[in-house]
């Protein structure tokens, strides 16, 4: 008998899981969760105390741990890739590190160019209260298509989404001196969470019923909250919207609101990182992690090679270890194999929107009033409706009907900051 699409997309996912499952042992298994749950306290003391020392005998034992997974689960295959597989299946460190060479040298290129233009957009100023800062939260995330009557937006102090099918709940965070942490925050949370509510009913409570990779997730995140949210007509309208909950921010008009909005910096903090330099942060976490994992690189010598790493490719020296190996969560909760994701995530926008904007060349004219609807309604229709249906890689070749590739996120880089920087 003939399976349908369907029907062979379940028993593809239902036996990728299984075949993982059984290959690490019980005792394995055990020892990994109660490891990462302790470890996740005693990471979080250590990085308000700066407290590398303290923390180092954990990581080692996560490291060990999941080293000896890989193990069960890689068979002949590189450790690494084994890890992989859990977030973005079909994937192998060597094609991440290709595309990763690829990408370098135009990224440090441009954010040379920026960082010498020698004219840095002005900040916003102003009076951002709470109450302001979550309306104009919720306002946004419904216009972003966020259904309220199956989710709900709280506070957290690093932003999340959770859920799927009809109960999707997401945070944001508030800082009365920067408001559009929130409102960039709540865009970004609102791309995983539409994700996971427009996956067709039919496939709810199912194996194909969630997002199916990290990567493409993240594709939806980053594509509300930049190409989308951060275009120049979509915070024209923003910038009215925020004239109206806050009256003066400091900024005479729209584009010098689209520059501050967009304001390139060499900061530590890889969640806070513009476009330009977001990709070089994962690009130095992928390059450590995966020479943890193959040995090739010991746990007391992390954080050496990290501030080594971030000098050379940020100009600047690490200046505390919170702002460096223990600013992320993830390695001391085992998540190795999940940074790369975020970079995929960029690429696979990059390709969604060149393809966006070739079916809808009238985008602008809907996002200057506050409308991204048309393209909100064809990533559904493309990708999201589709939930876990297909690989990750078909998913995006048959959302934008071409190859994956860089050069349609490095291209719109160069356009957007040459814009804004006047290079």
């Amino acid at each position: 008998m003939e399976l349908g699409e369907v029907e062979a997309a379940h028993l593809r996912l239902i036996r990728r899981g299984h075949e993982r499952a059984v290959k690490v042992p019980a005792d394995l298994a055990t020892a990994l969760a109660r490891t990462t749950s302790l470890a996740q306290g005693i990471w979080a003391r250590a990085r308000a105390a700066d407290d590398v020392a303290g923390f180092l005998p954990t990581l080692e034992g996560v490291v060990n741990l999941r080293r000896q997974e890989a193990a069960a689960l890689a068979g002949d295959g590189p450790l690494y890739d084994a890890l992989l597989e859990d977030y973005e299946p079909g994937t192998s460190a060597a094609d991440i590190a290709g595309l990763f060479d690829r990408m370098r040298p135009r990224l440090v290129a441009l954010r040379e160019r920026v960082l010498g233009a020698g004219h840095p957009p002005k900040g916003l100023s102003g009076a951002f209260g709470e109450a302001g800062q979550l309306a104009l939260a919720q306002e946004v995330a419904e216009a972003f298509g966020y259904d309220m009557l199956h989710g709900r937006i709280d506070q957290a102090v690093h932003p999340f989404s959770s859920g799927s099918g009809k109960d999707v709940r997401i945070t944001t965070r508030v800082d009365e001196a920067e408001p559009l942490g929130c409102l960039y925050s709540t865009i970004h949370e609102v791309g995983h969470a539409t994700y996971e509510q427009n996956i067709d009913d039919a496939y709810l409570l199912s194996a194909l019923g969630q997002g199916v990779s990290m990567g493409v997730h993240e594709s939806q995140s980053r594509i509300y909250e930049n190409q989308l949210g951060r275009s120049t007509a979509f915070t024209g309208w923003l910038f009215n919207r925020m004239r109206a909950h806050f009256d003066e921010i400091g900024l005479p008009d729209e584009a010098a609101f689209h520059a501050a909005v967009n304001r390139v910096s060499a900061g530590f903090i890889r969640t806070e990182a513009d476009e330009v330099h977001y990709n070089l942060h994962i690009m130095l976490r992928f390059d450590l992690e995966r020479a943890l994992i193959a040995g090739d690189l010991a746990v007391a010598d992390l954080e050496a090679a990290w501030n080594d790493r971030f000098e050379s490719d940020f100009g600047v020296r690490v200046d505390r270890p919170s702002h460096g190996m223990l600013q992320d969560v993830h390695w001391s909760v085992g998540l190795f194999g999940y940074f790369p994701t975020y970079a995929l995530g960029n690429v696979y926008a990059g390709c969604l929107h060149e393809a966006m904007r070739r079916d809808i060349p009238a985008l602008d004219e809907h996002l200057a009033e506050g409308d991204p609807s048309p393209a909100t309604a064809w990533l559904r229709e493309r990708l999201q409706r589709h939930g876990g249906l297909r690989t990750p890689r078909e998913t995006i070749m048959e959302a934008t009907g071409a190859e994956i590739s860089e050069a349609p996120l490095l291209d719109y880089l160069d356009a957007k900051f040459g814009a804004i920087y006047d290079l």
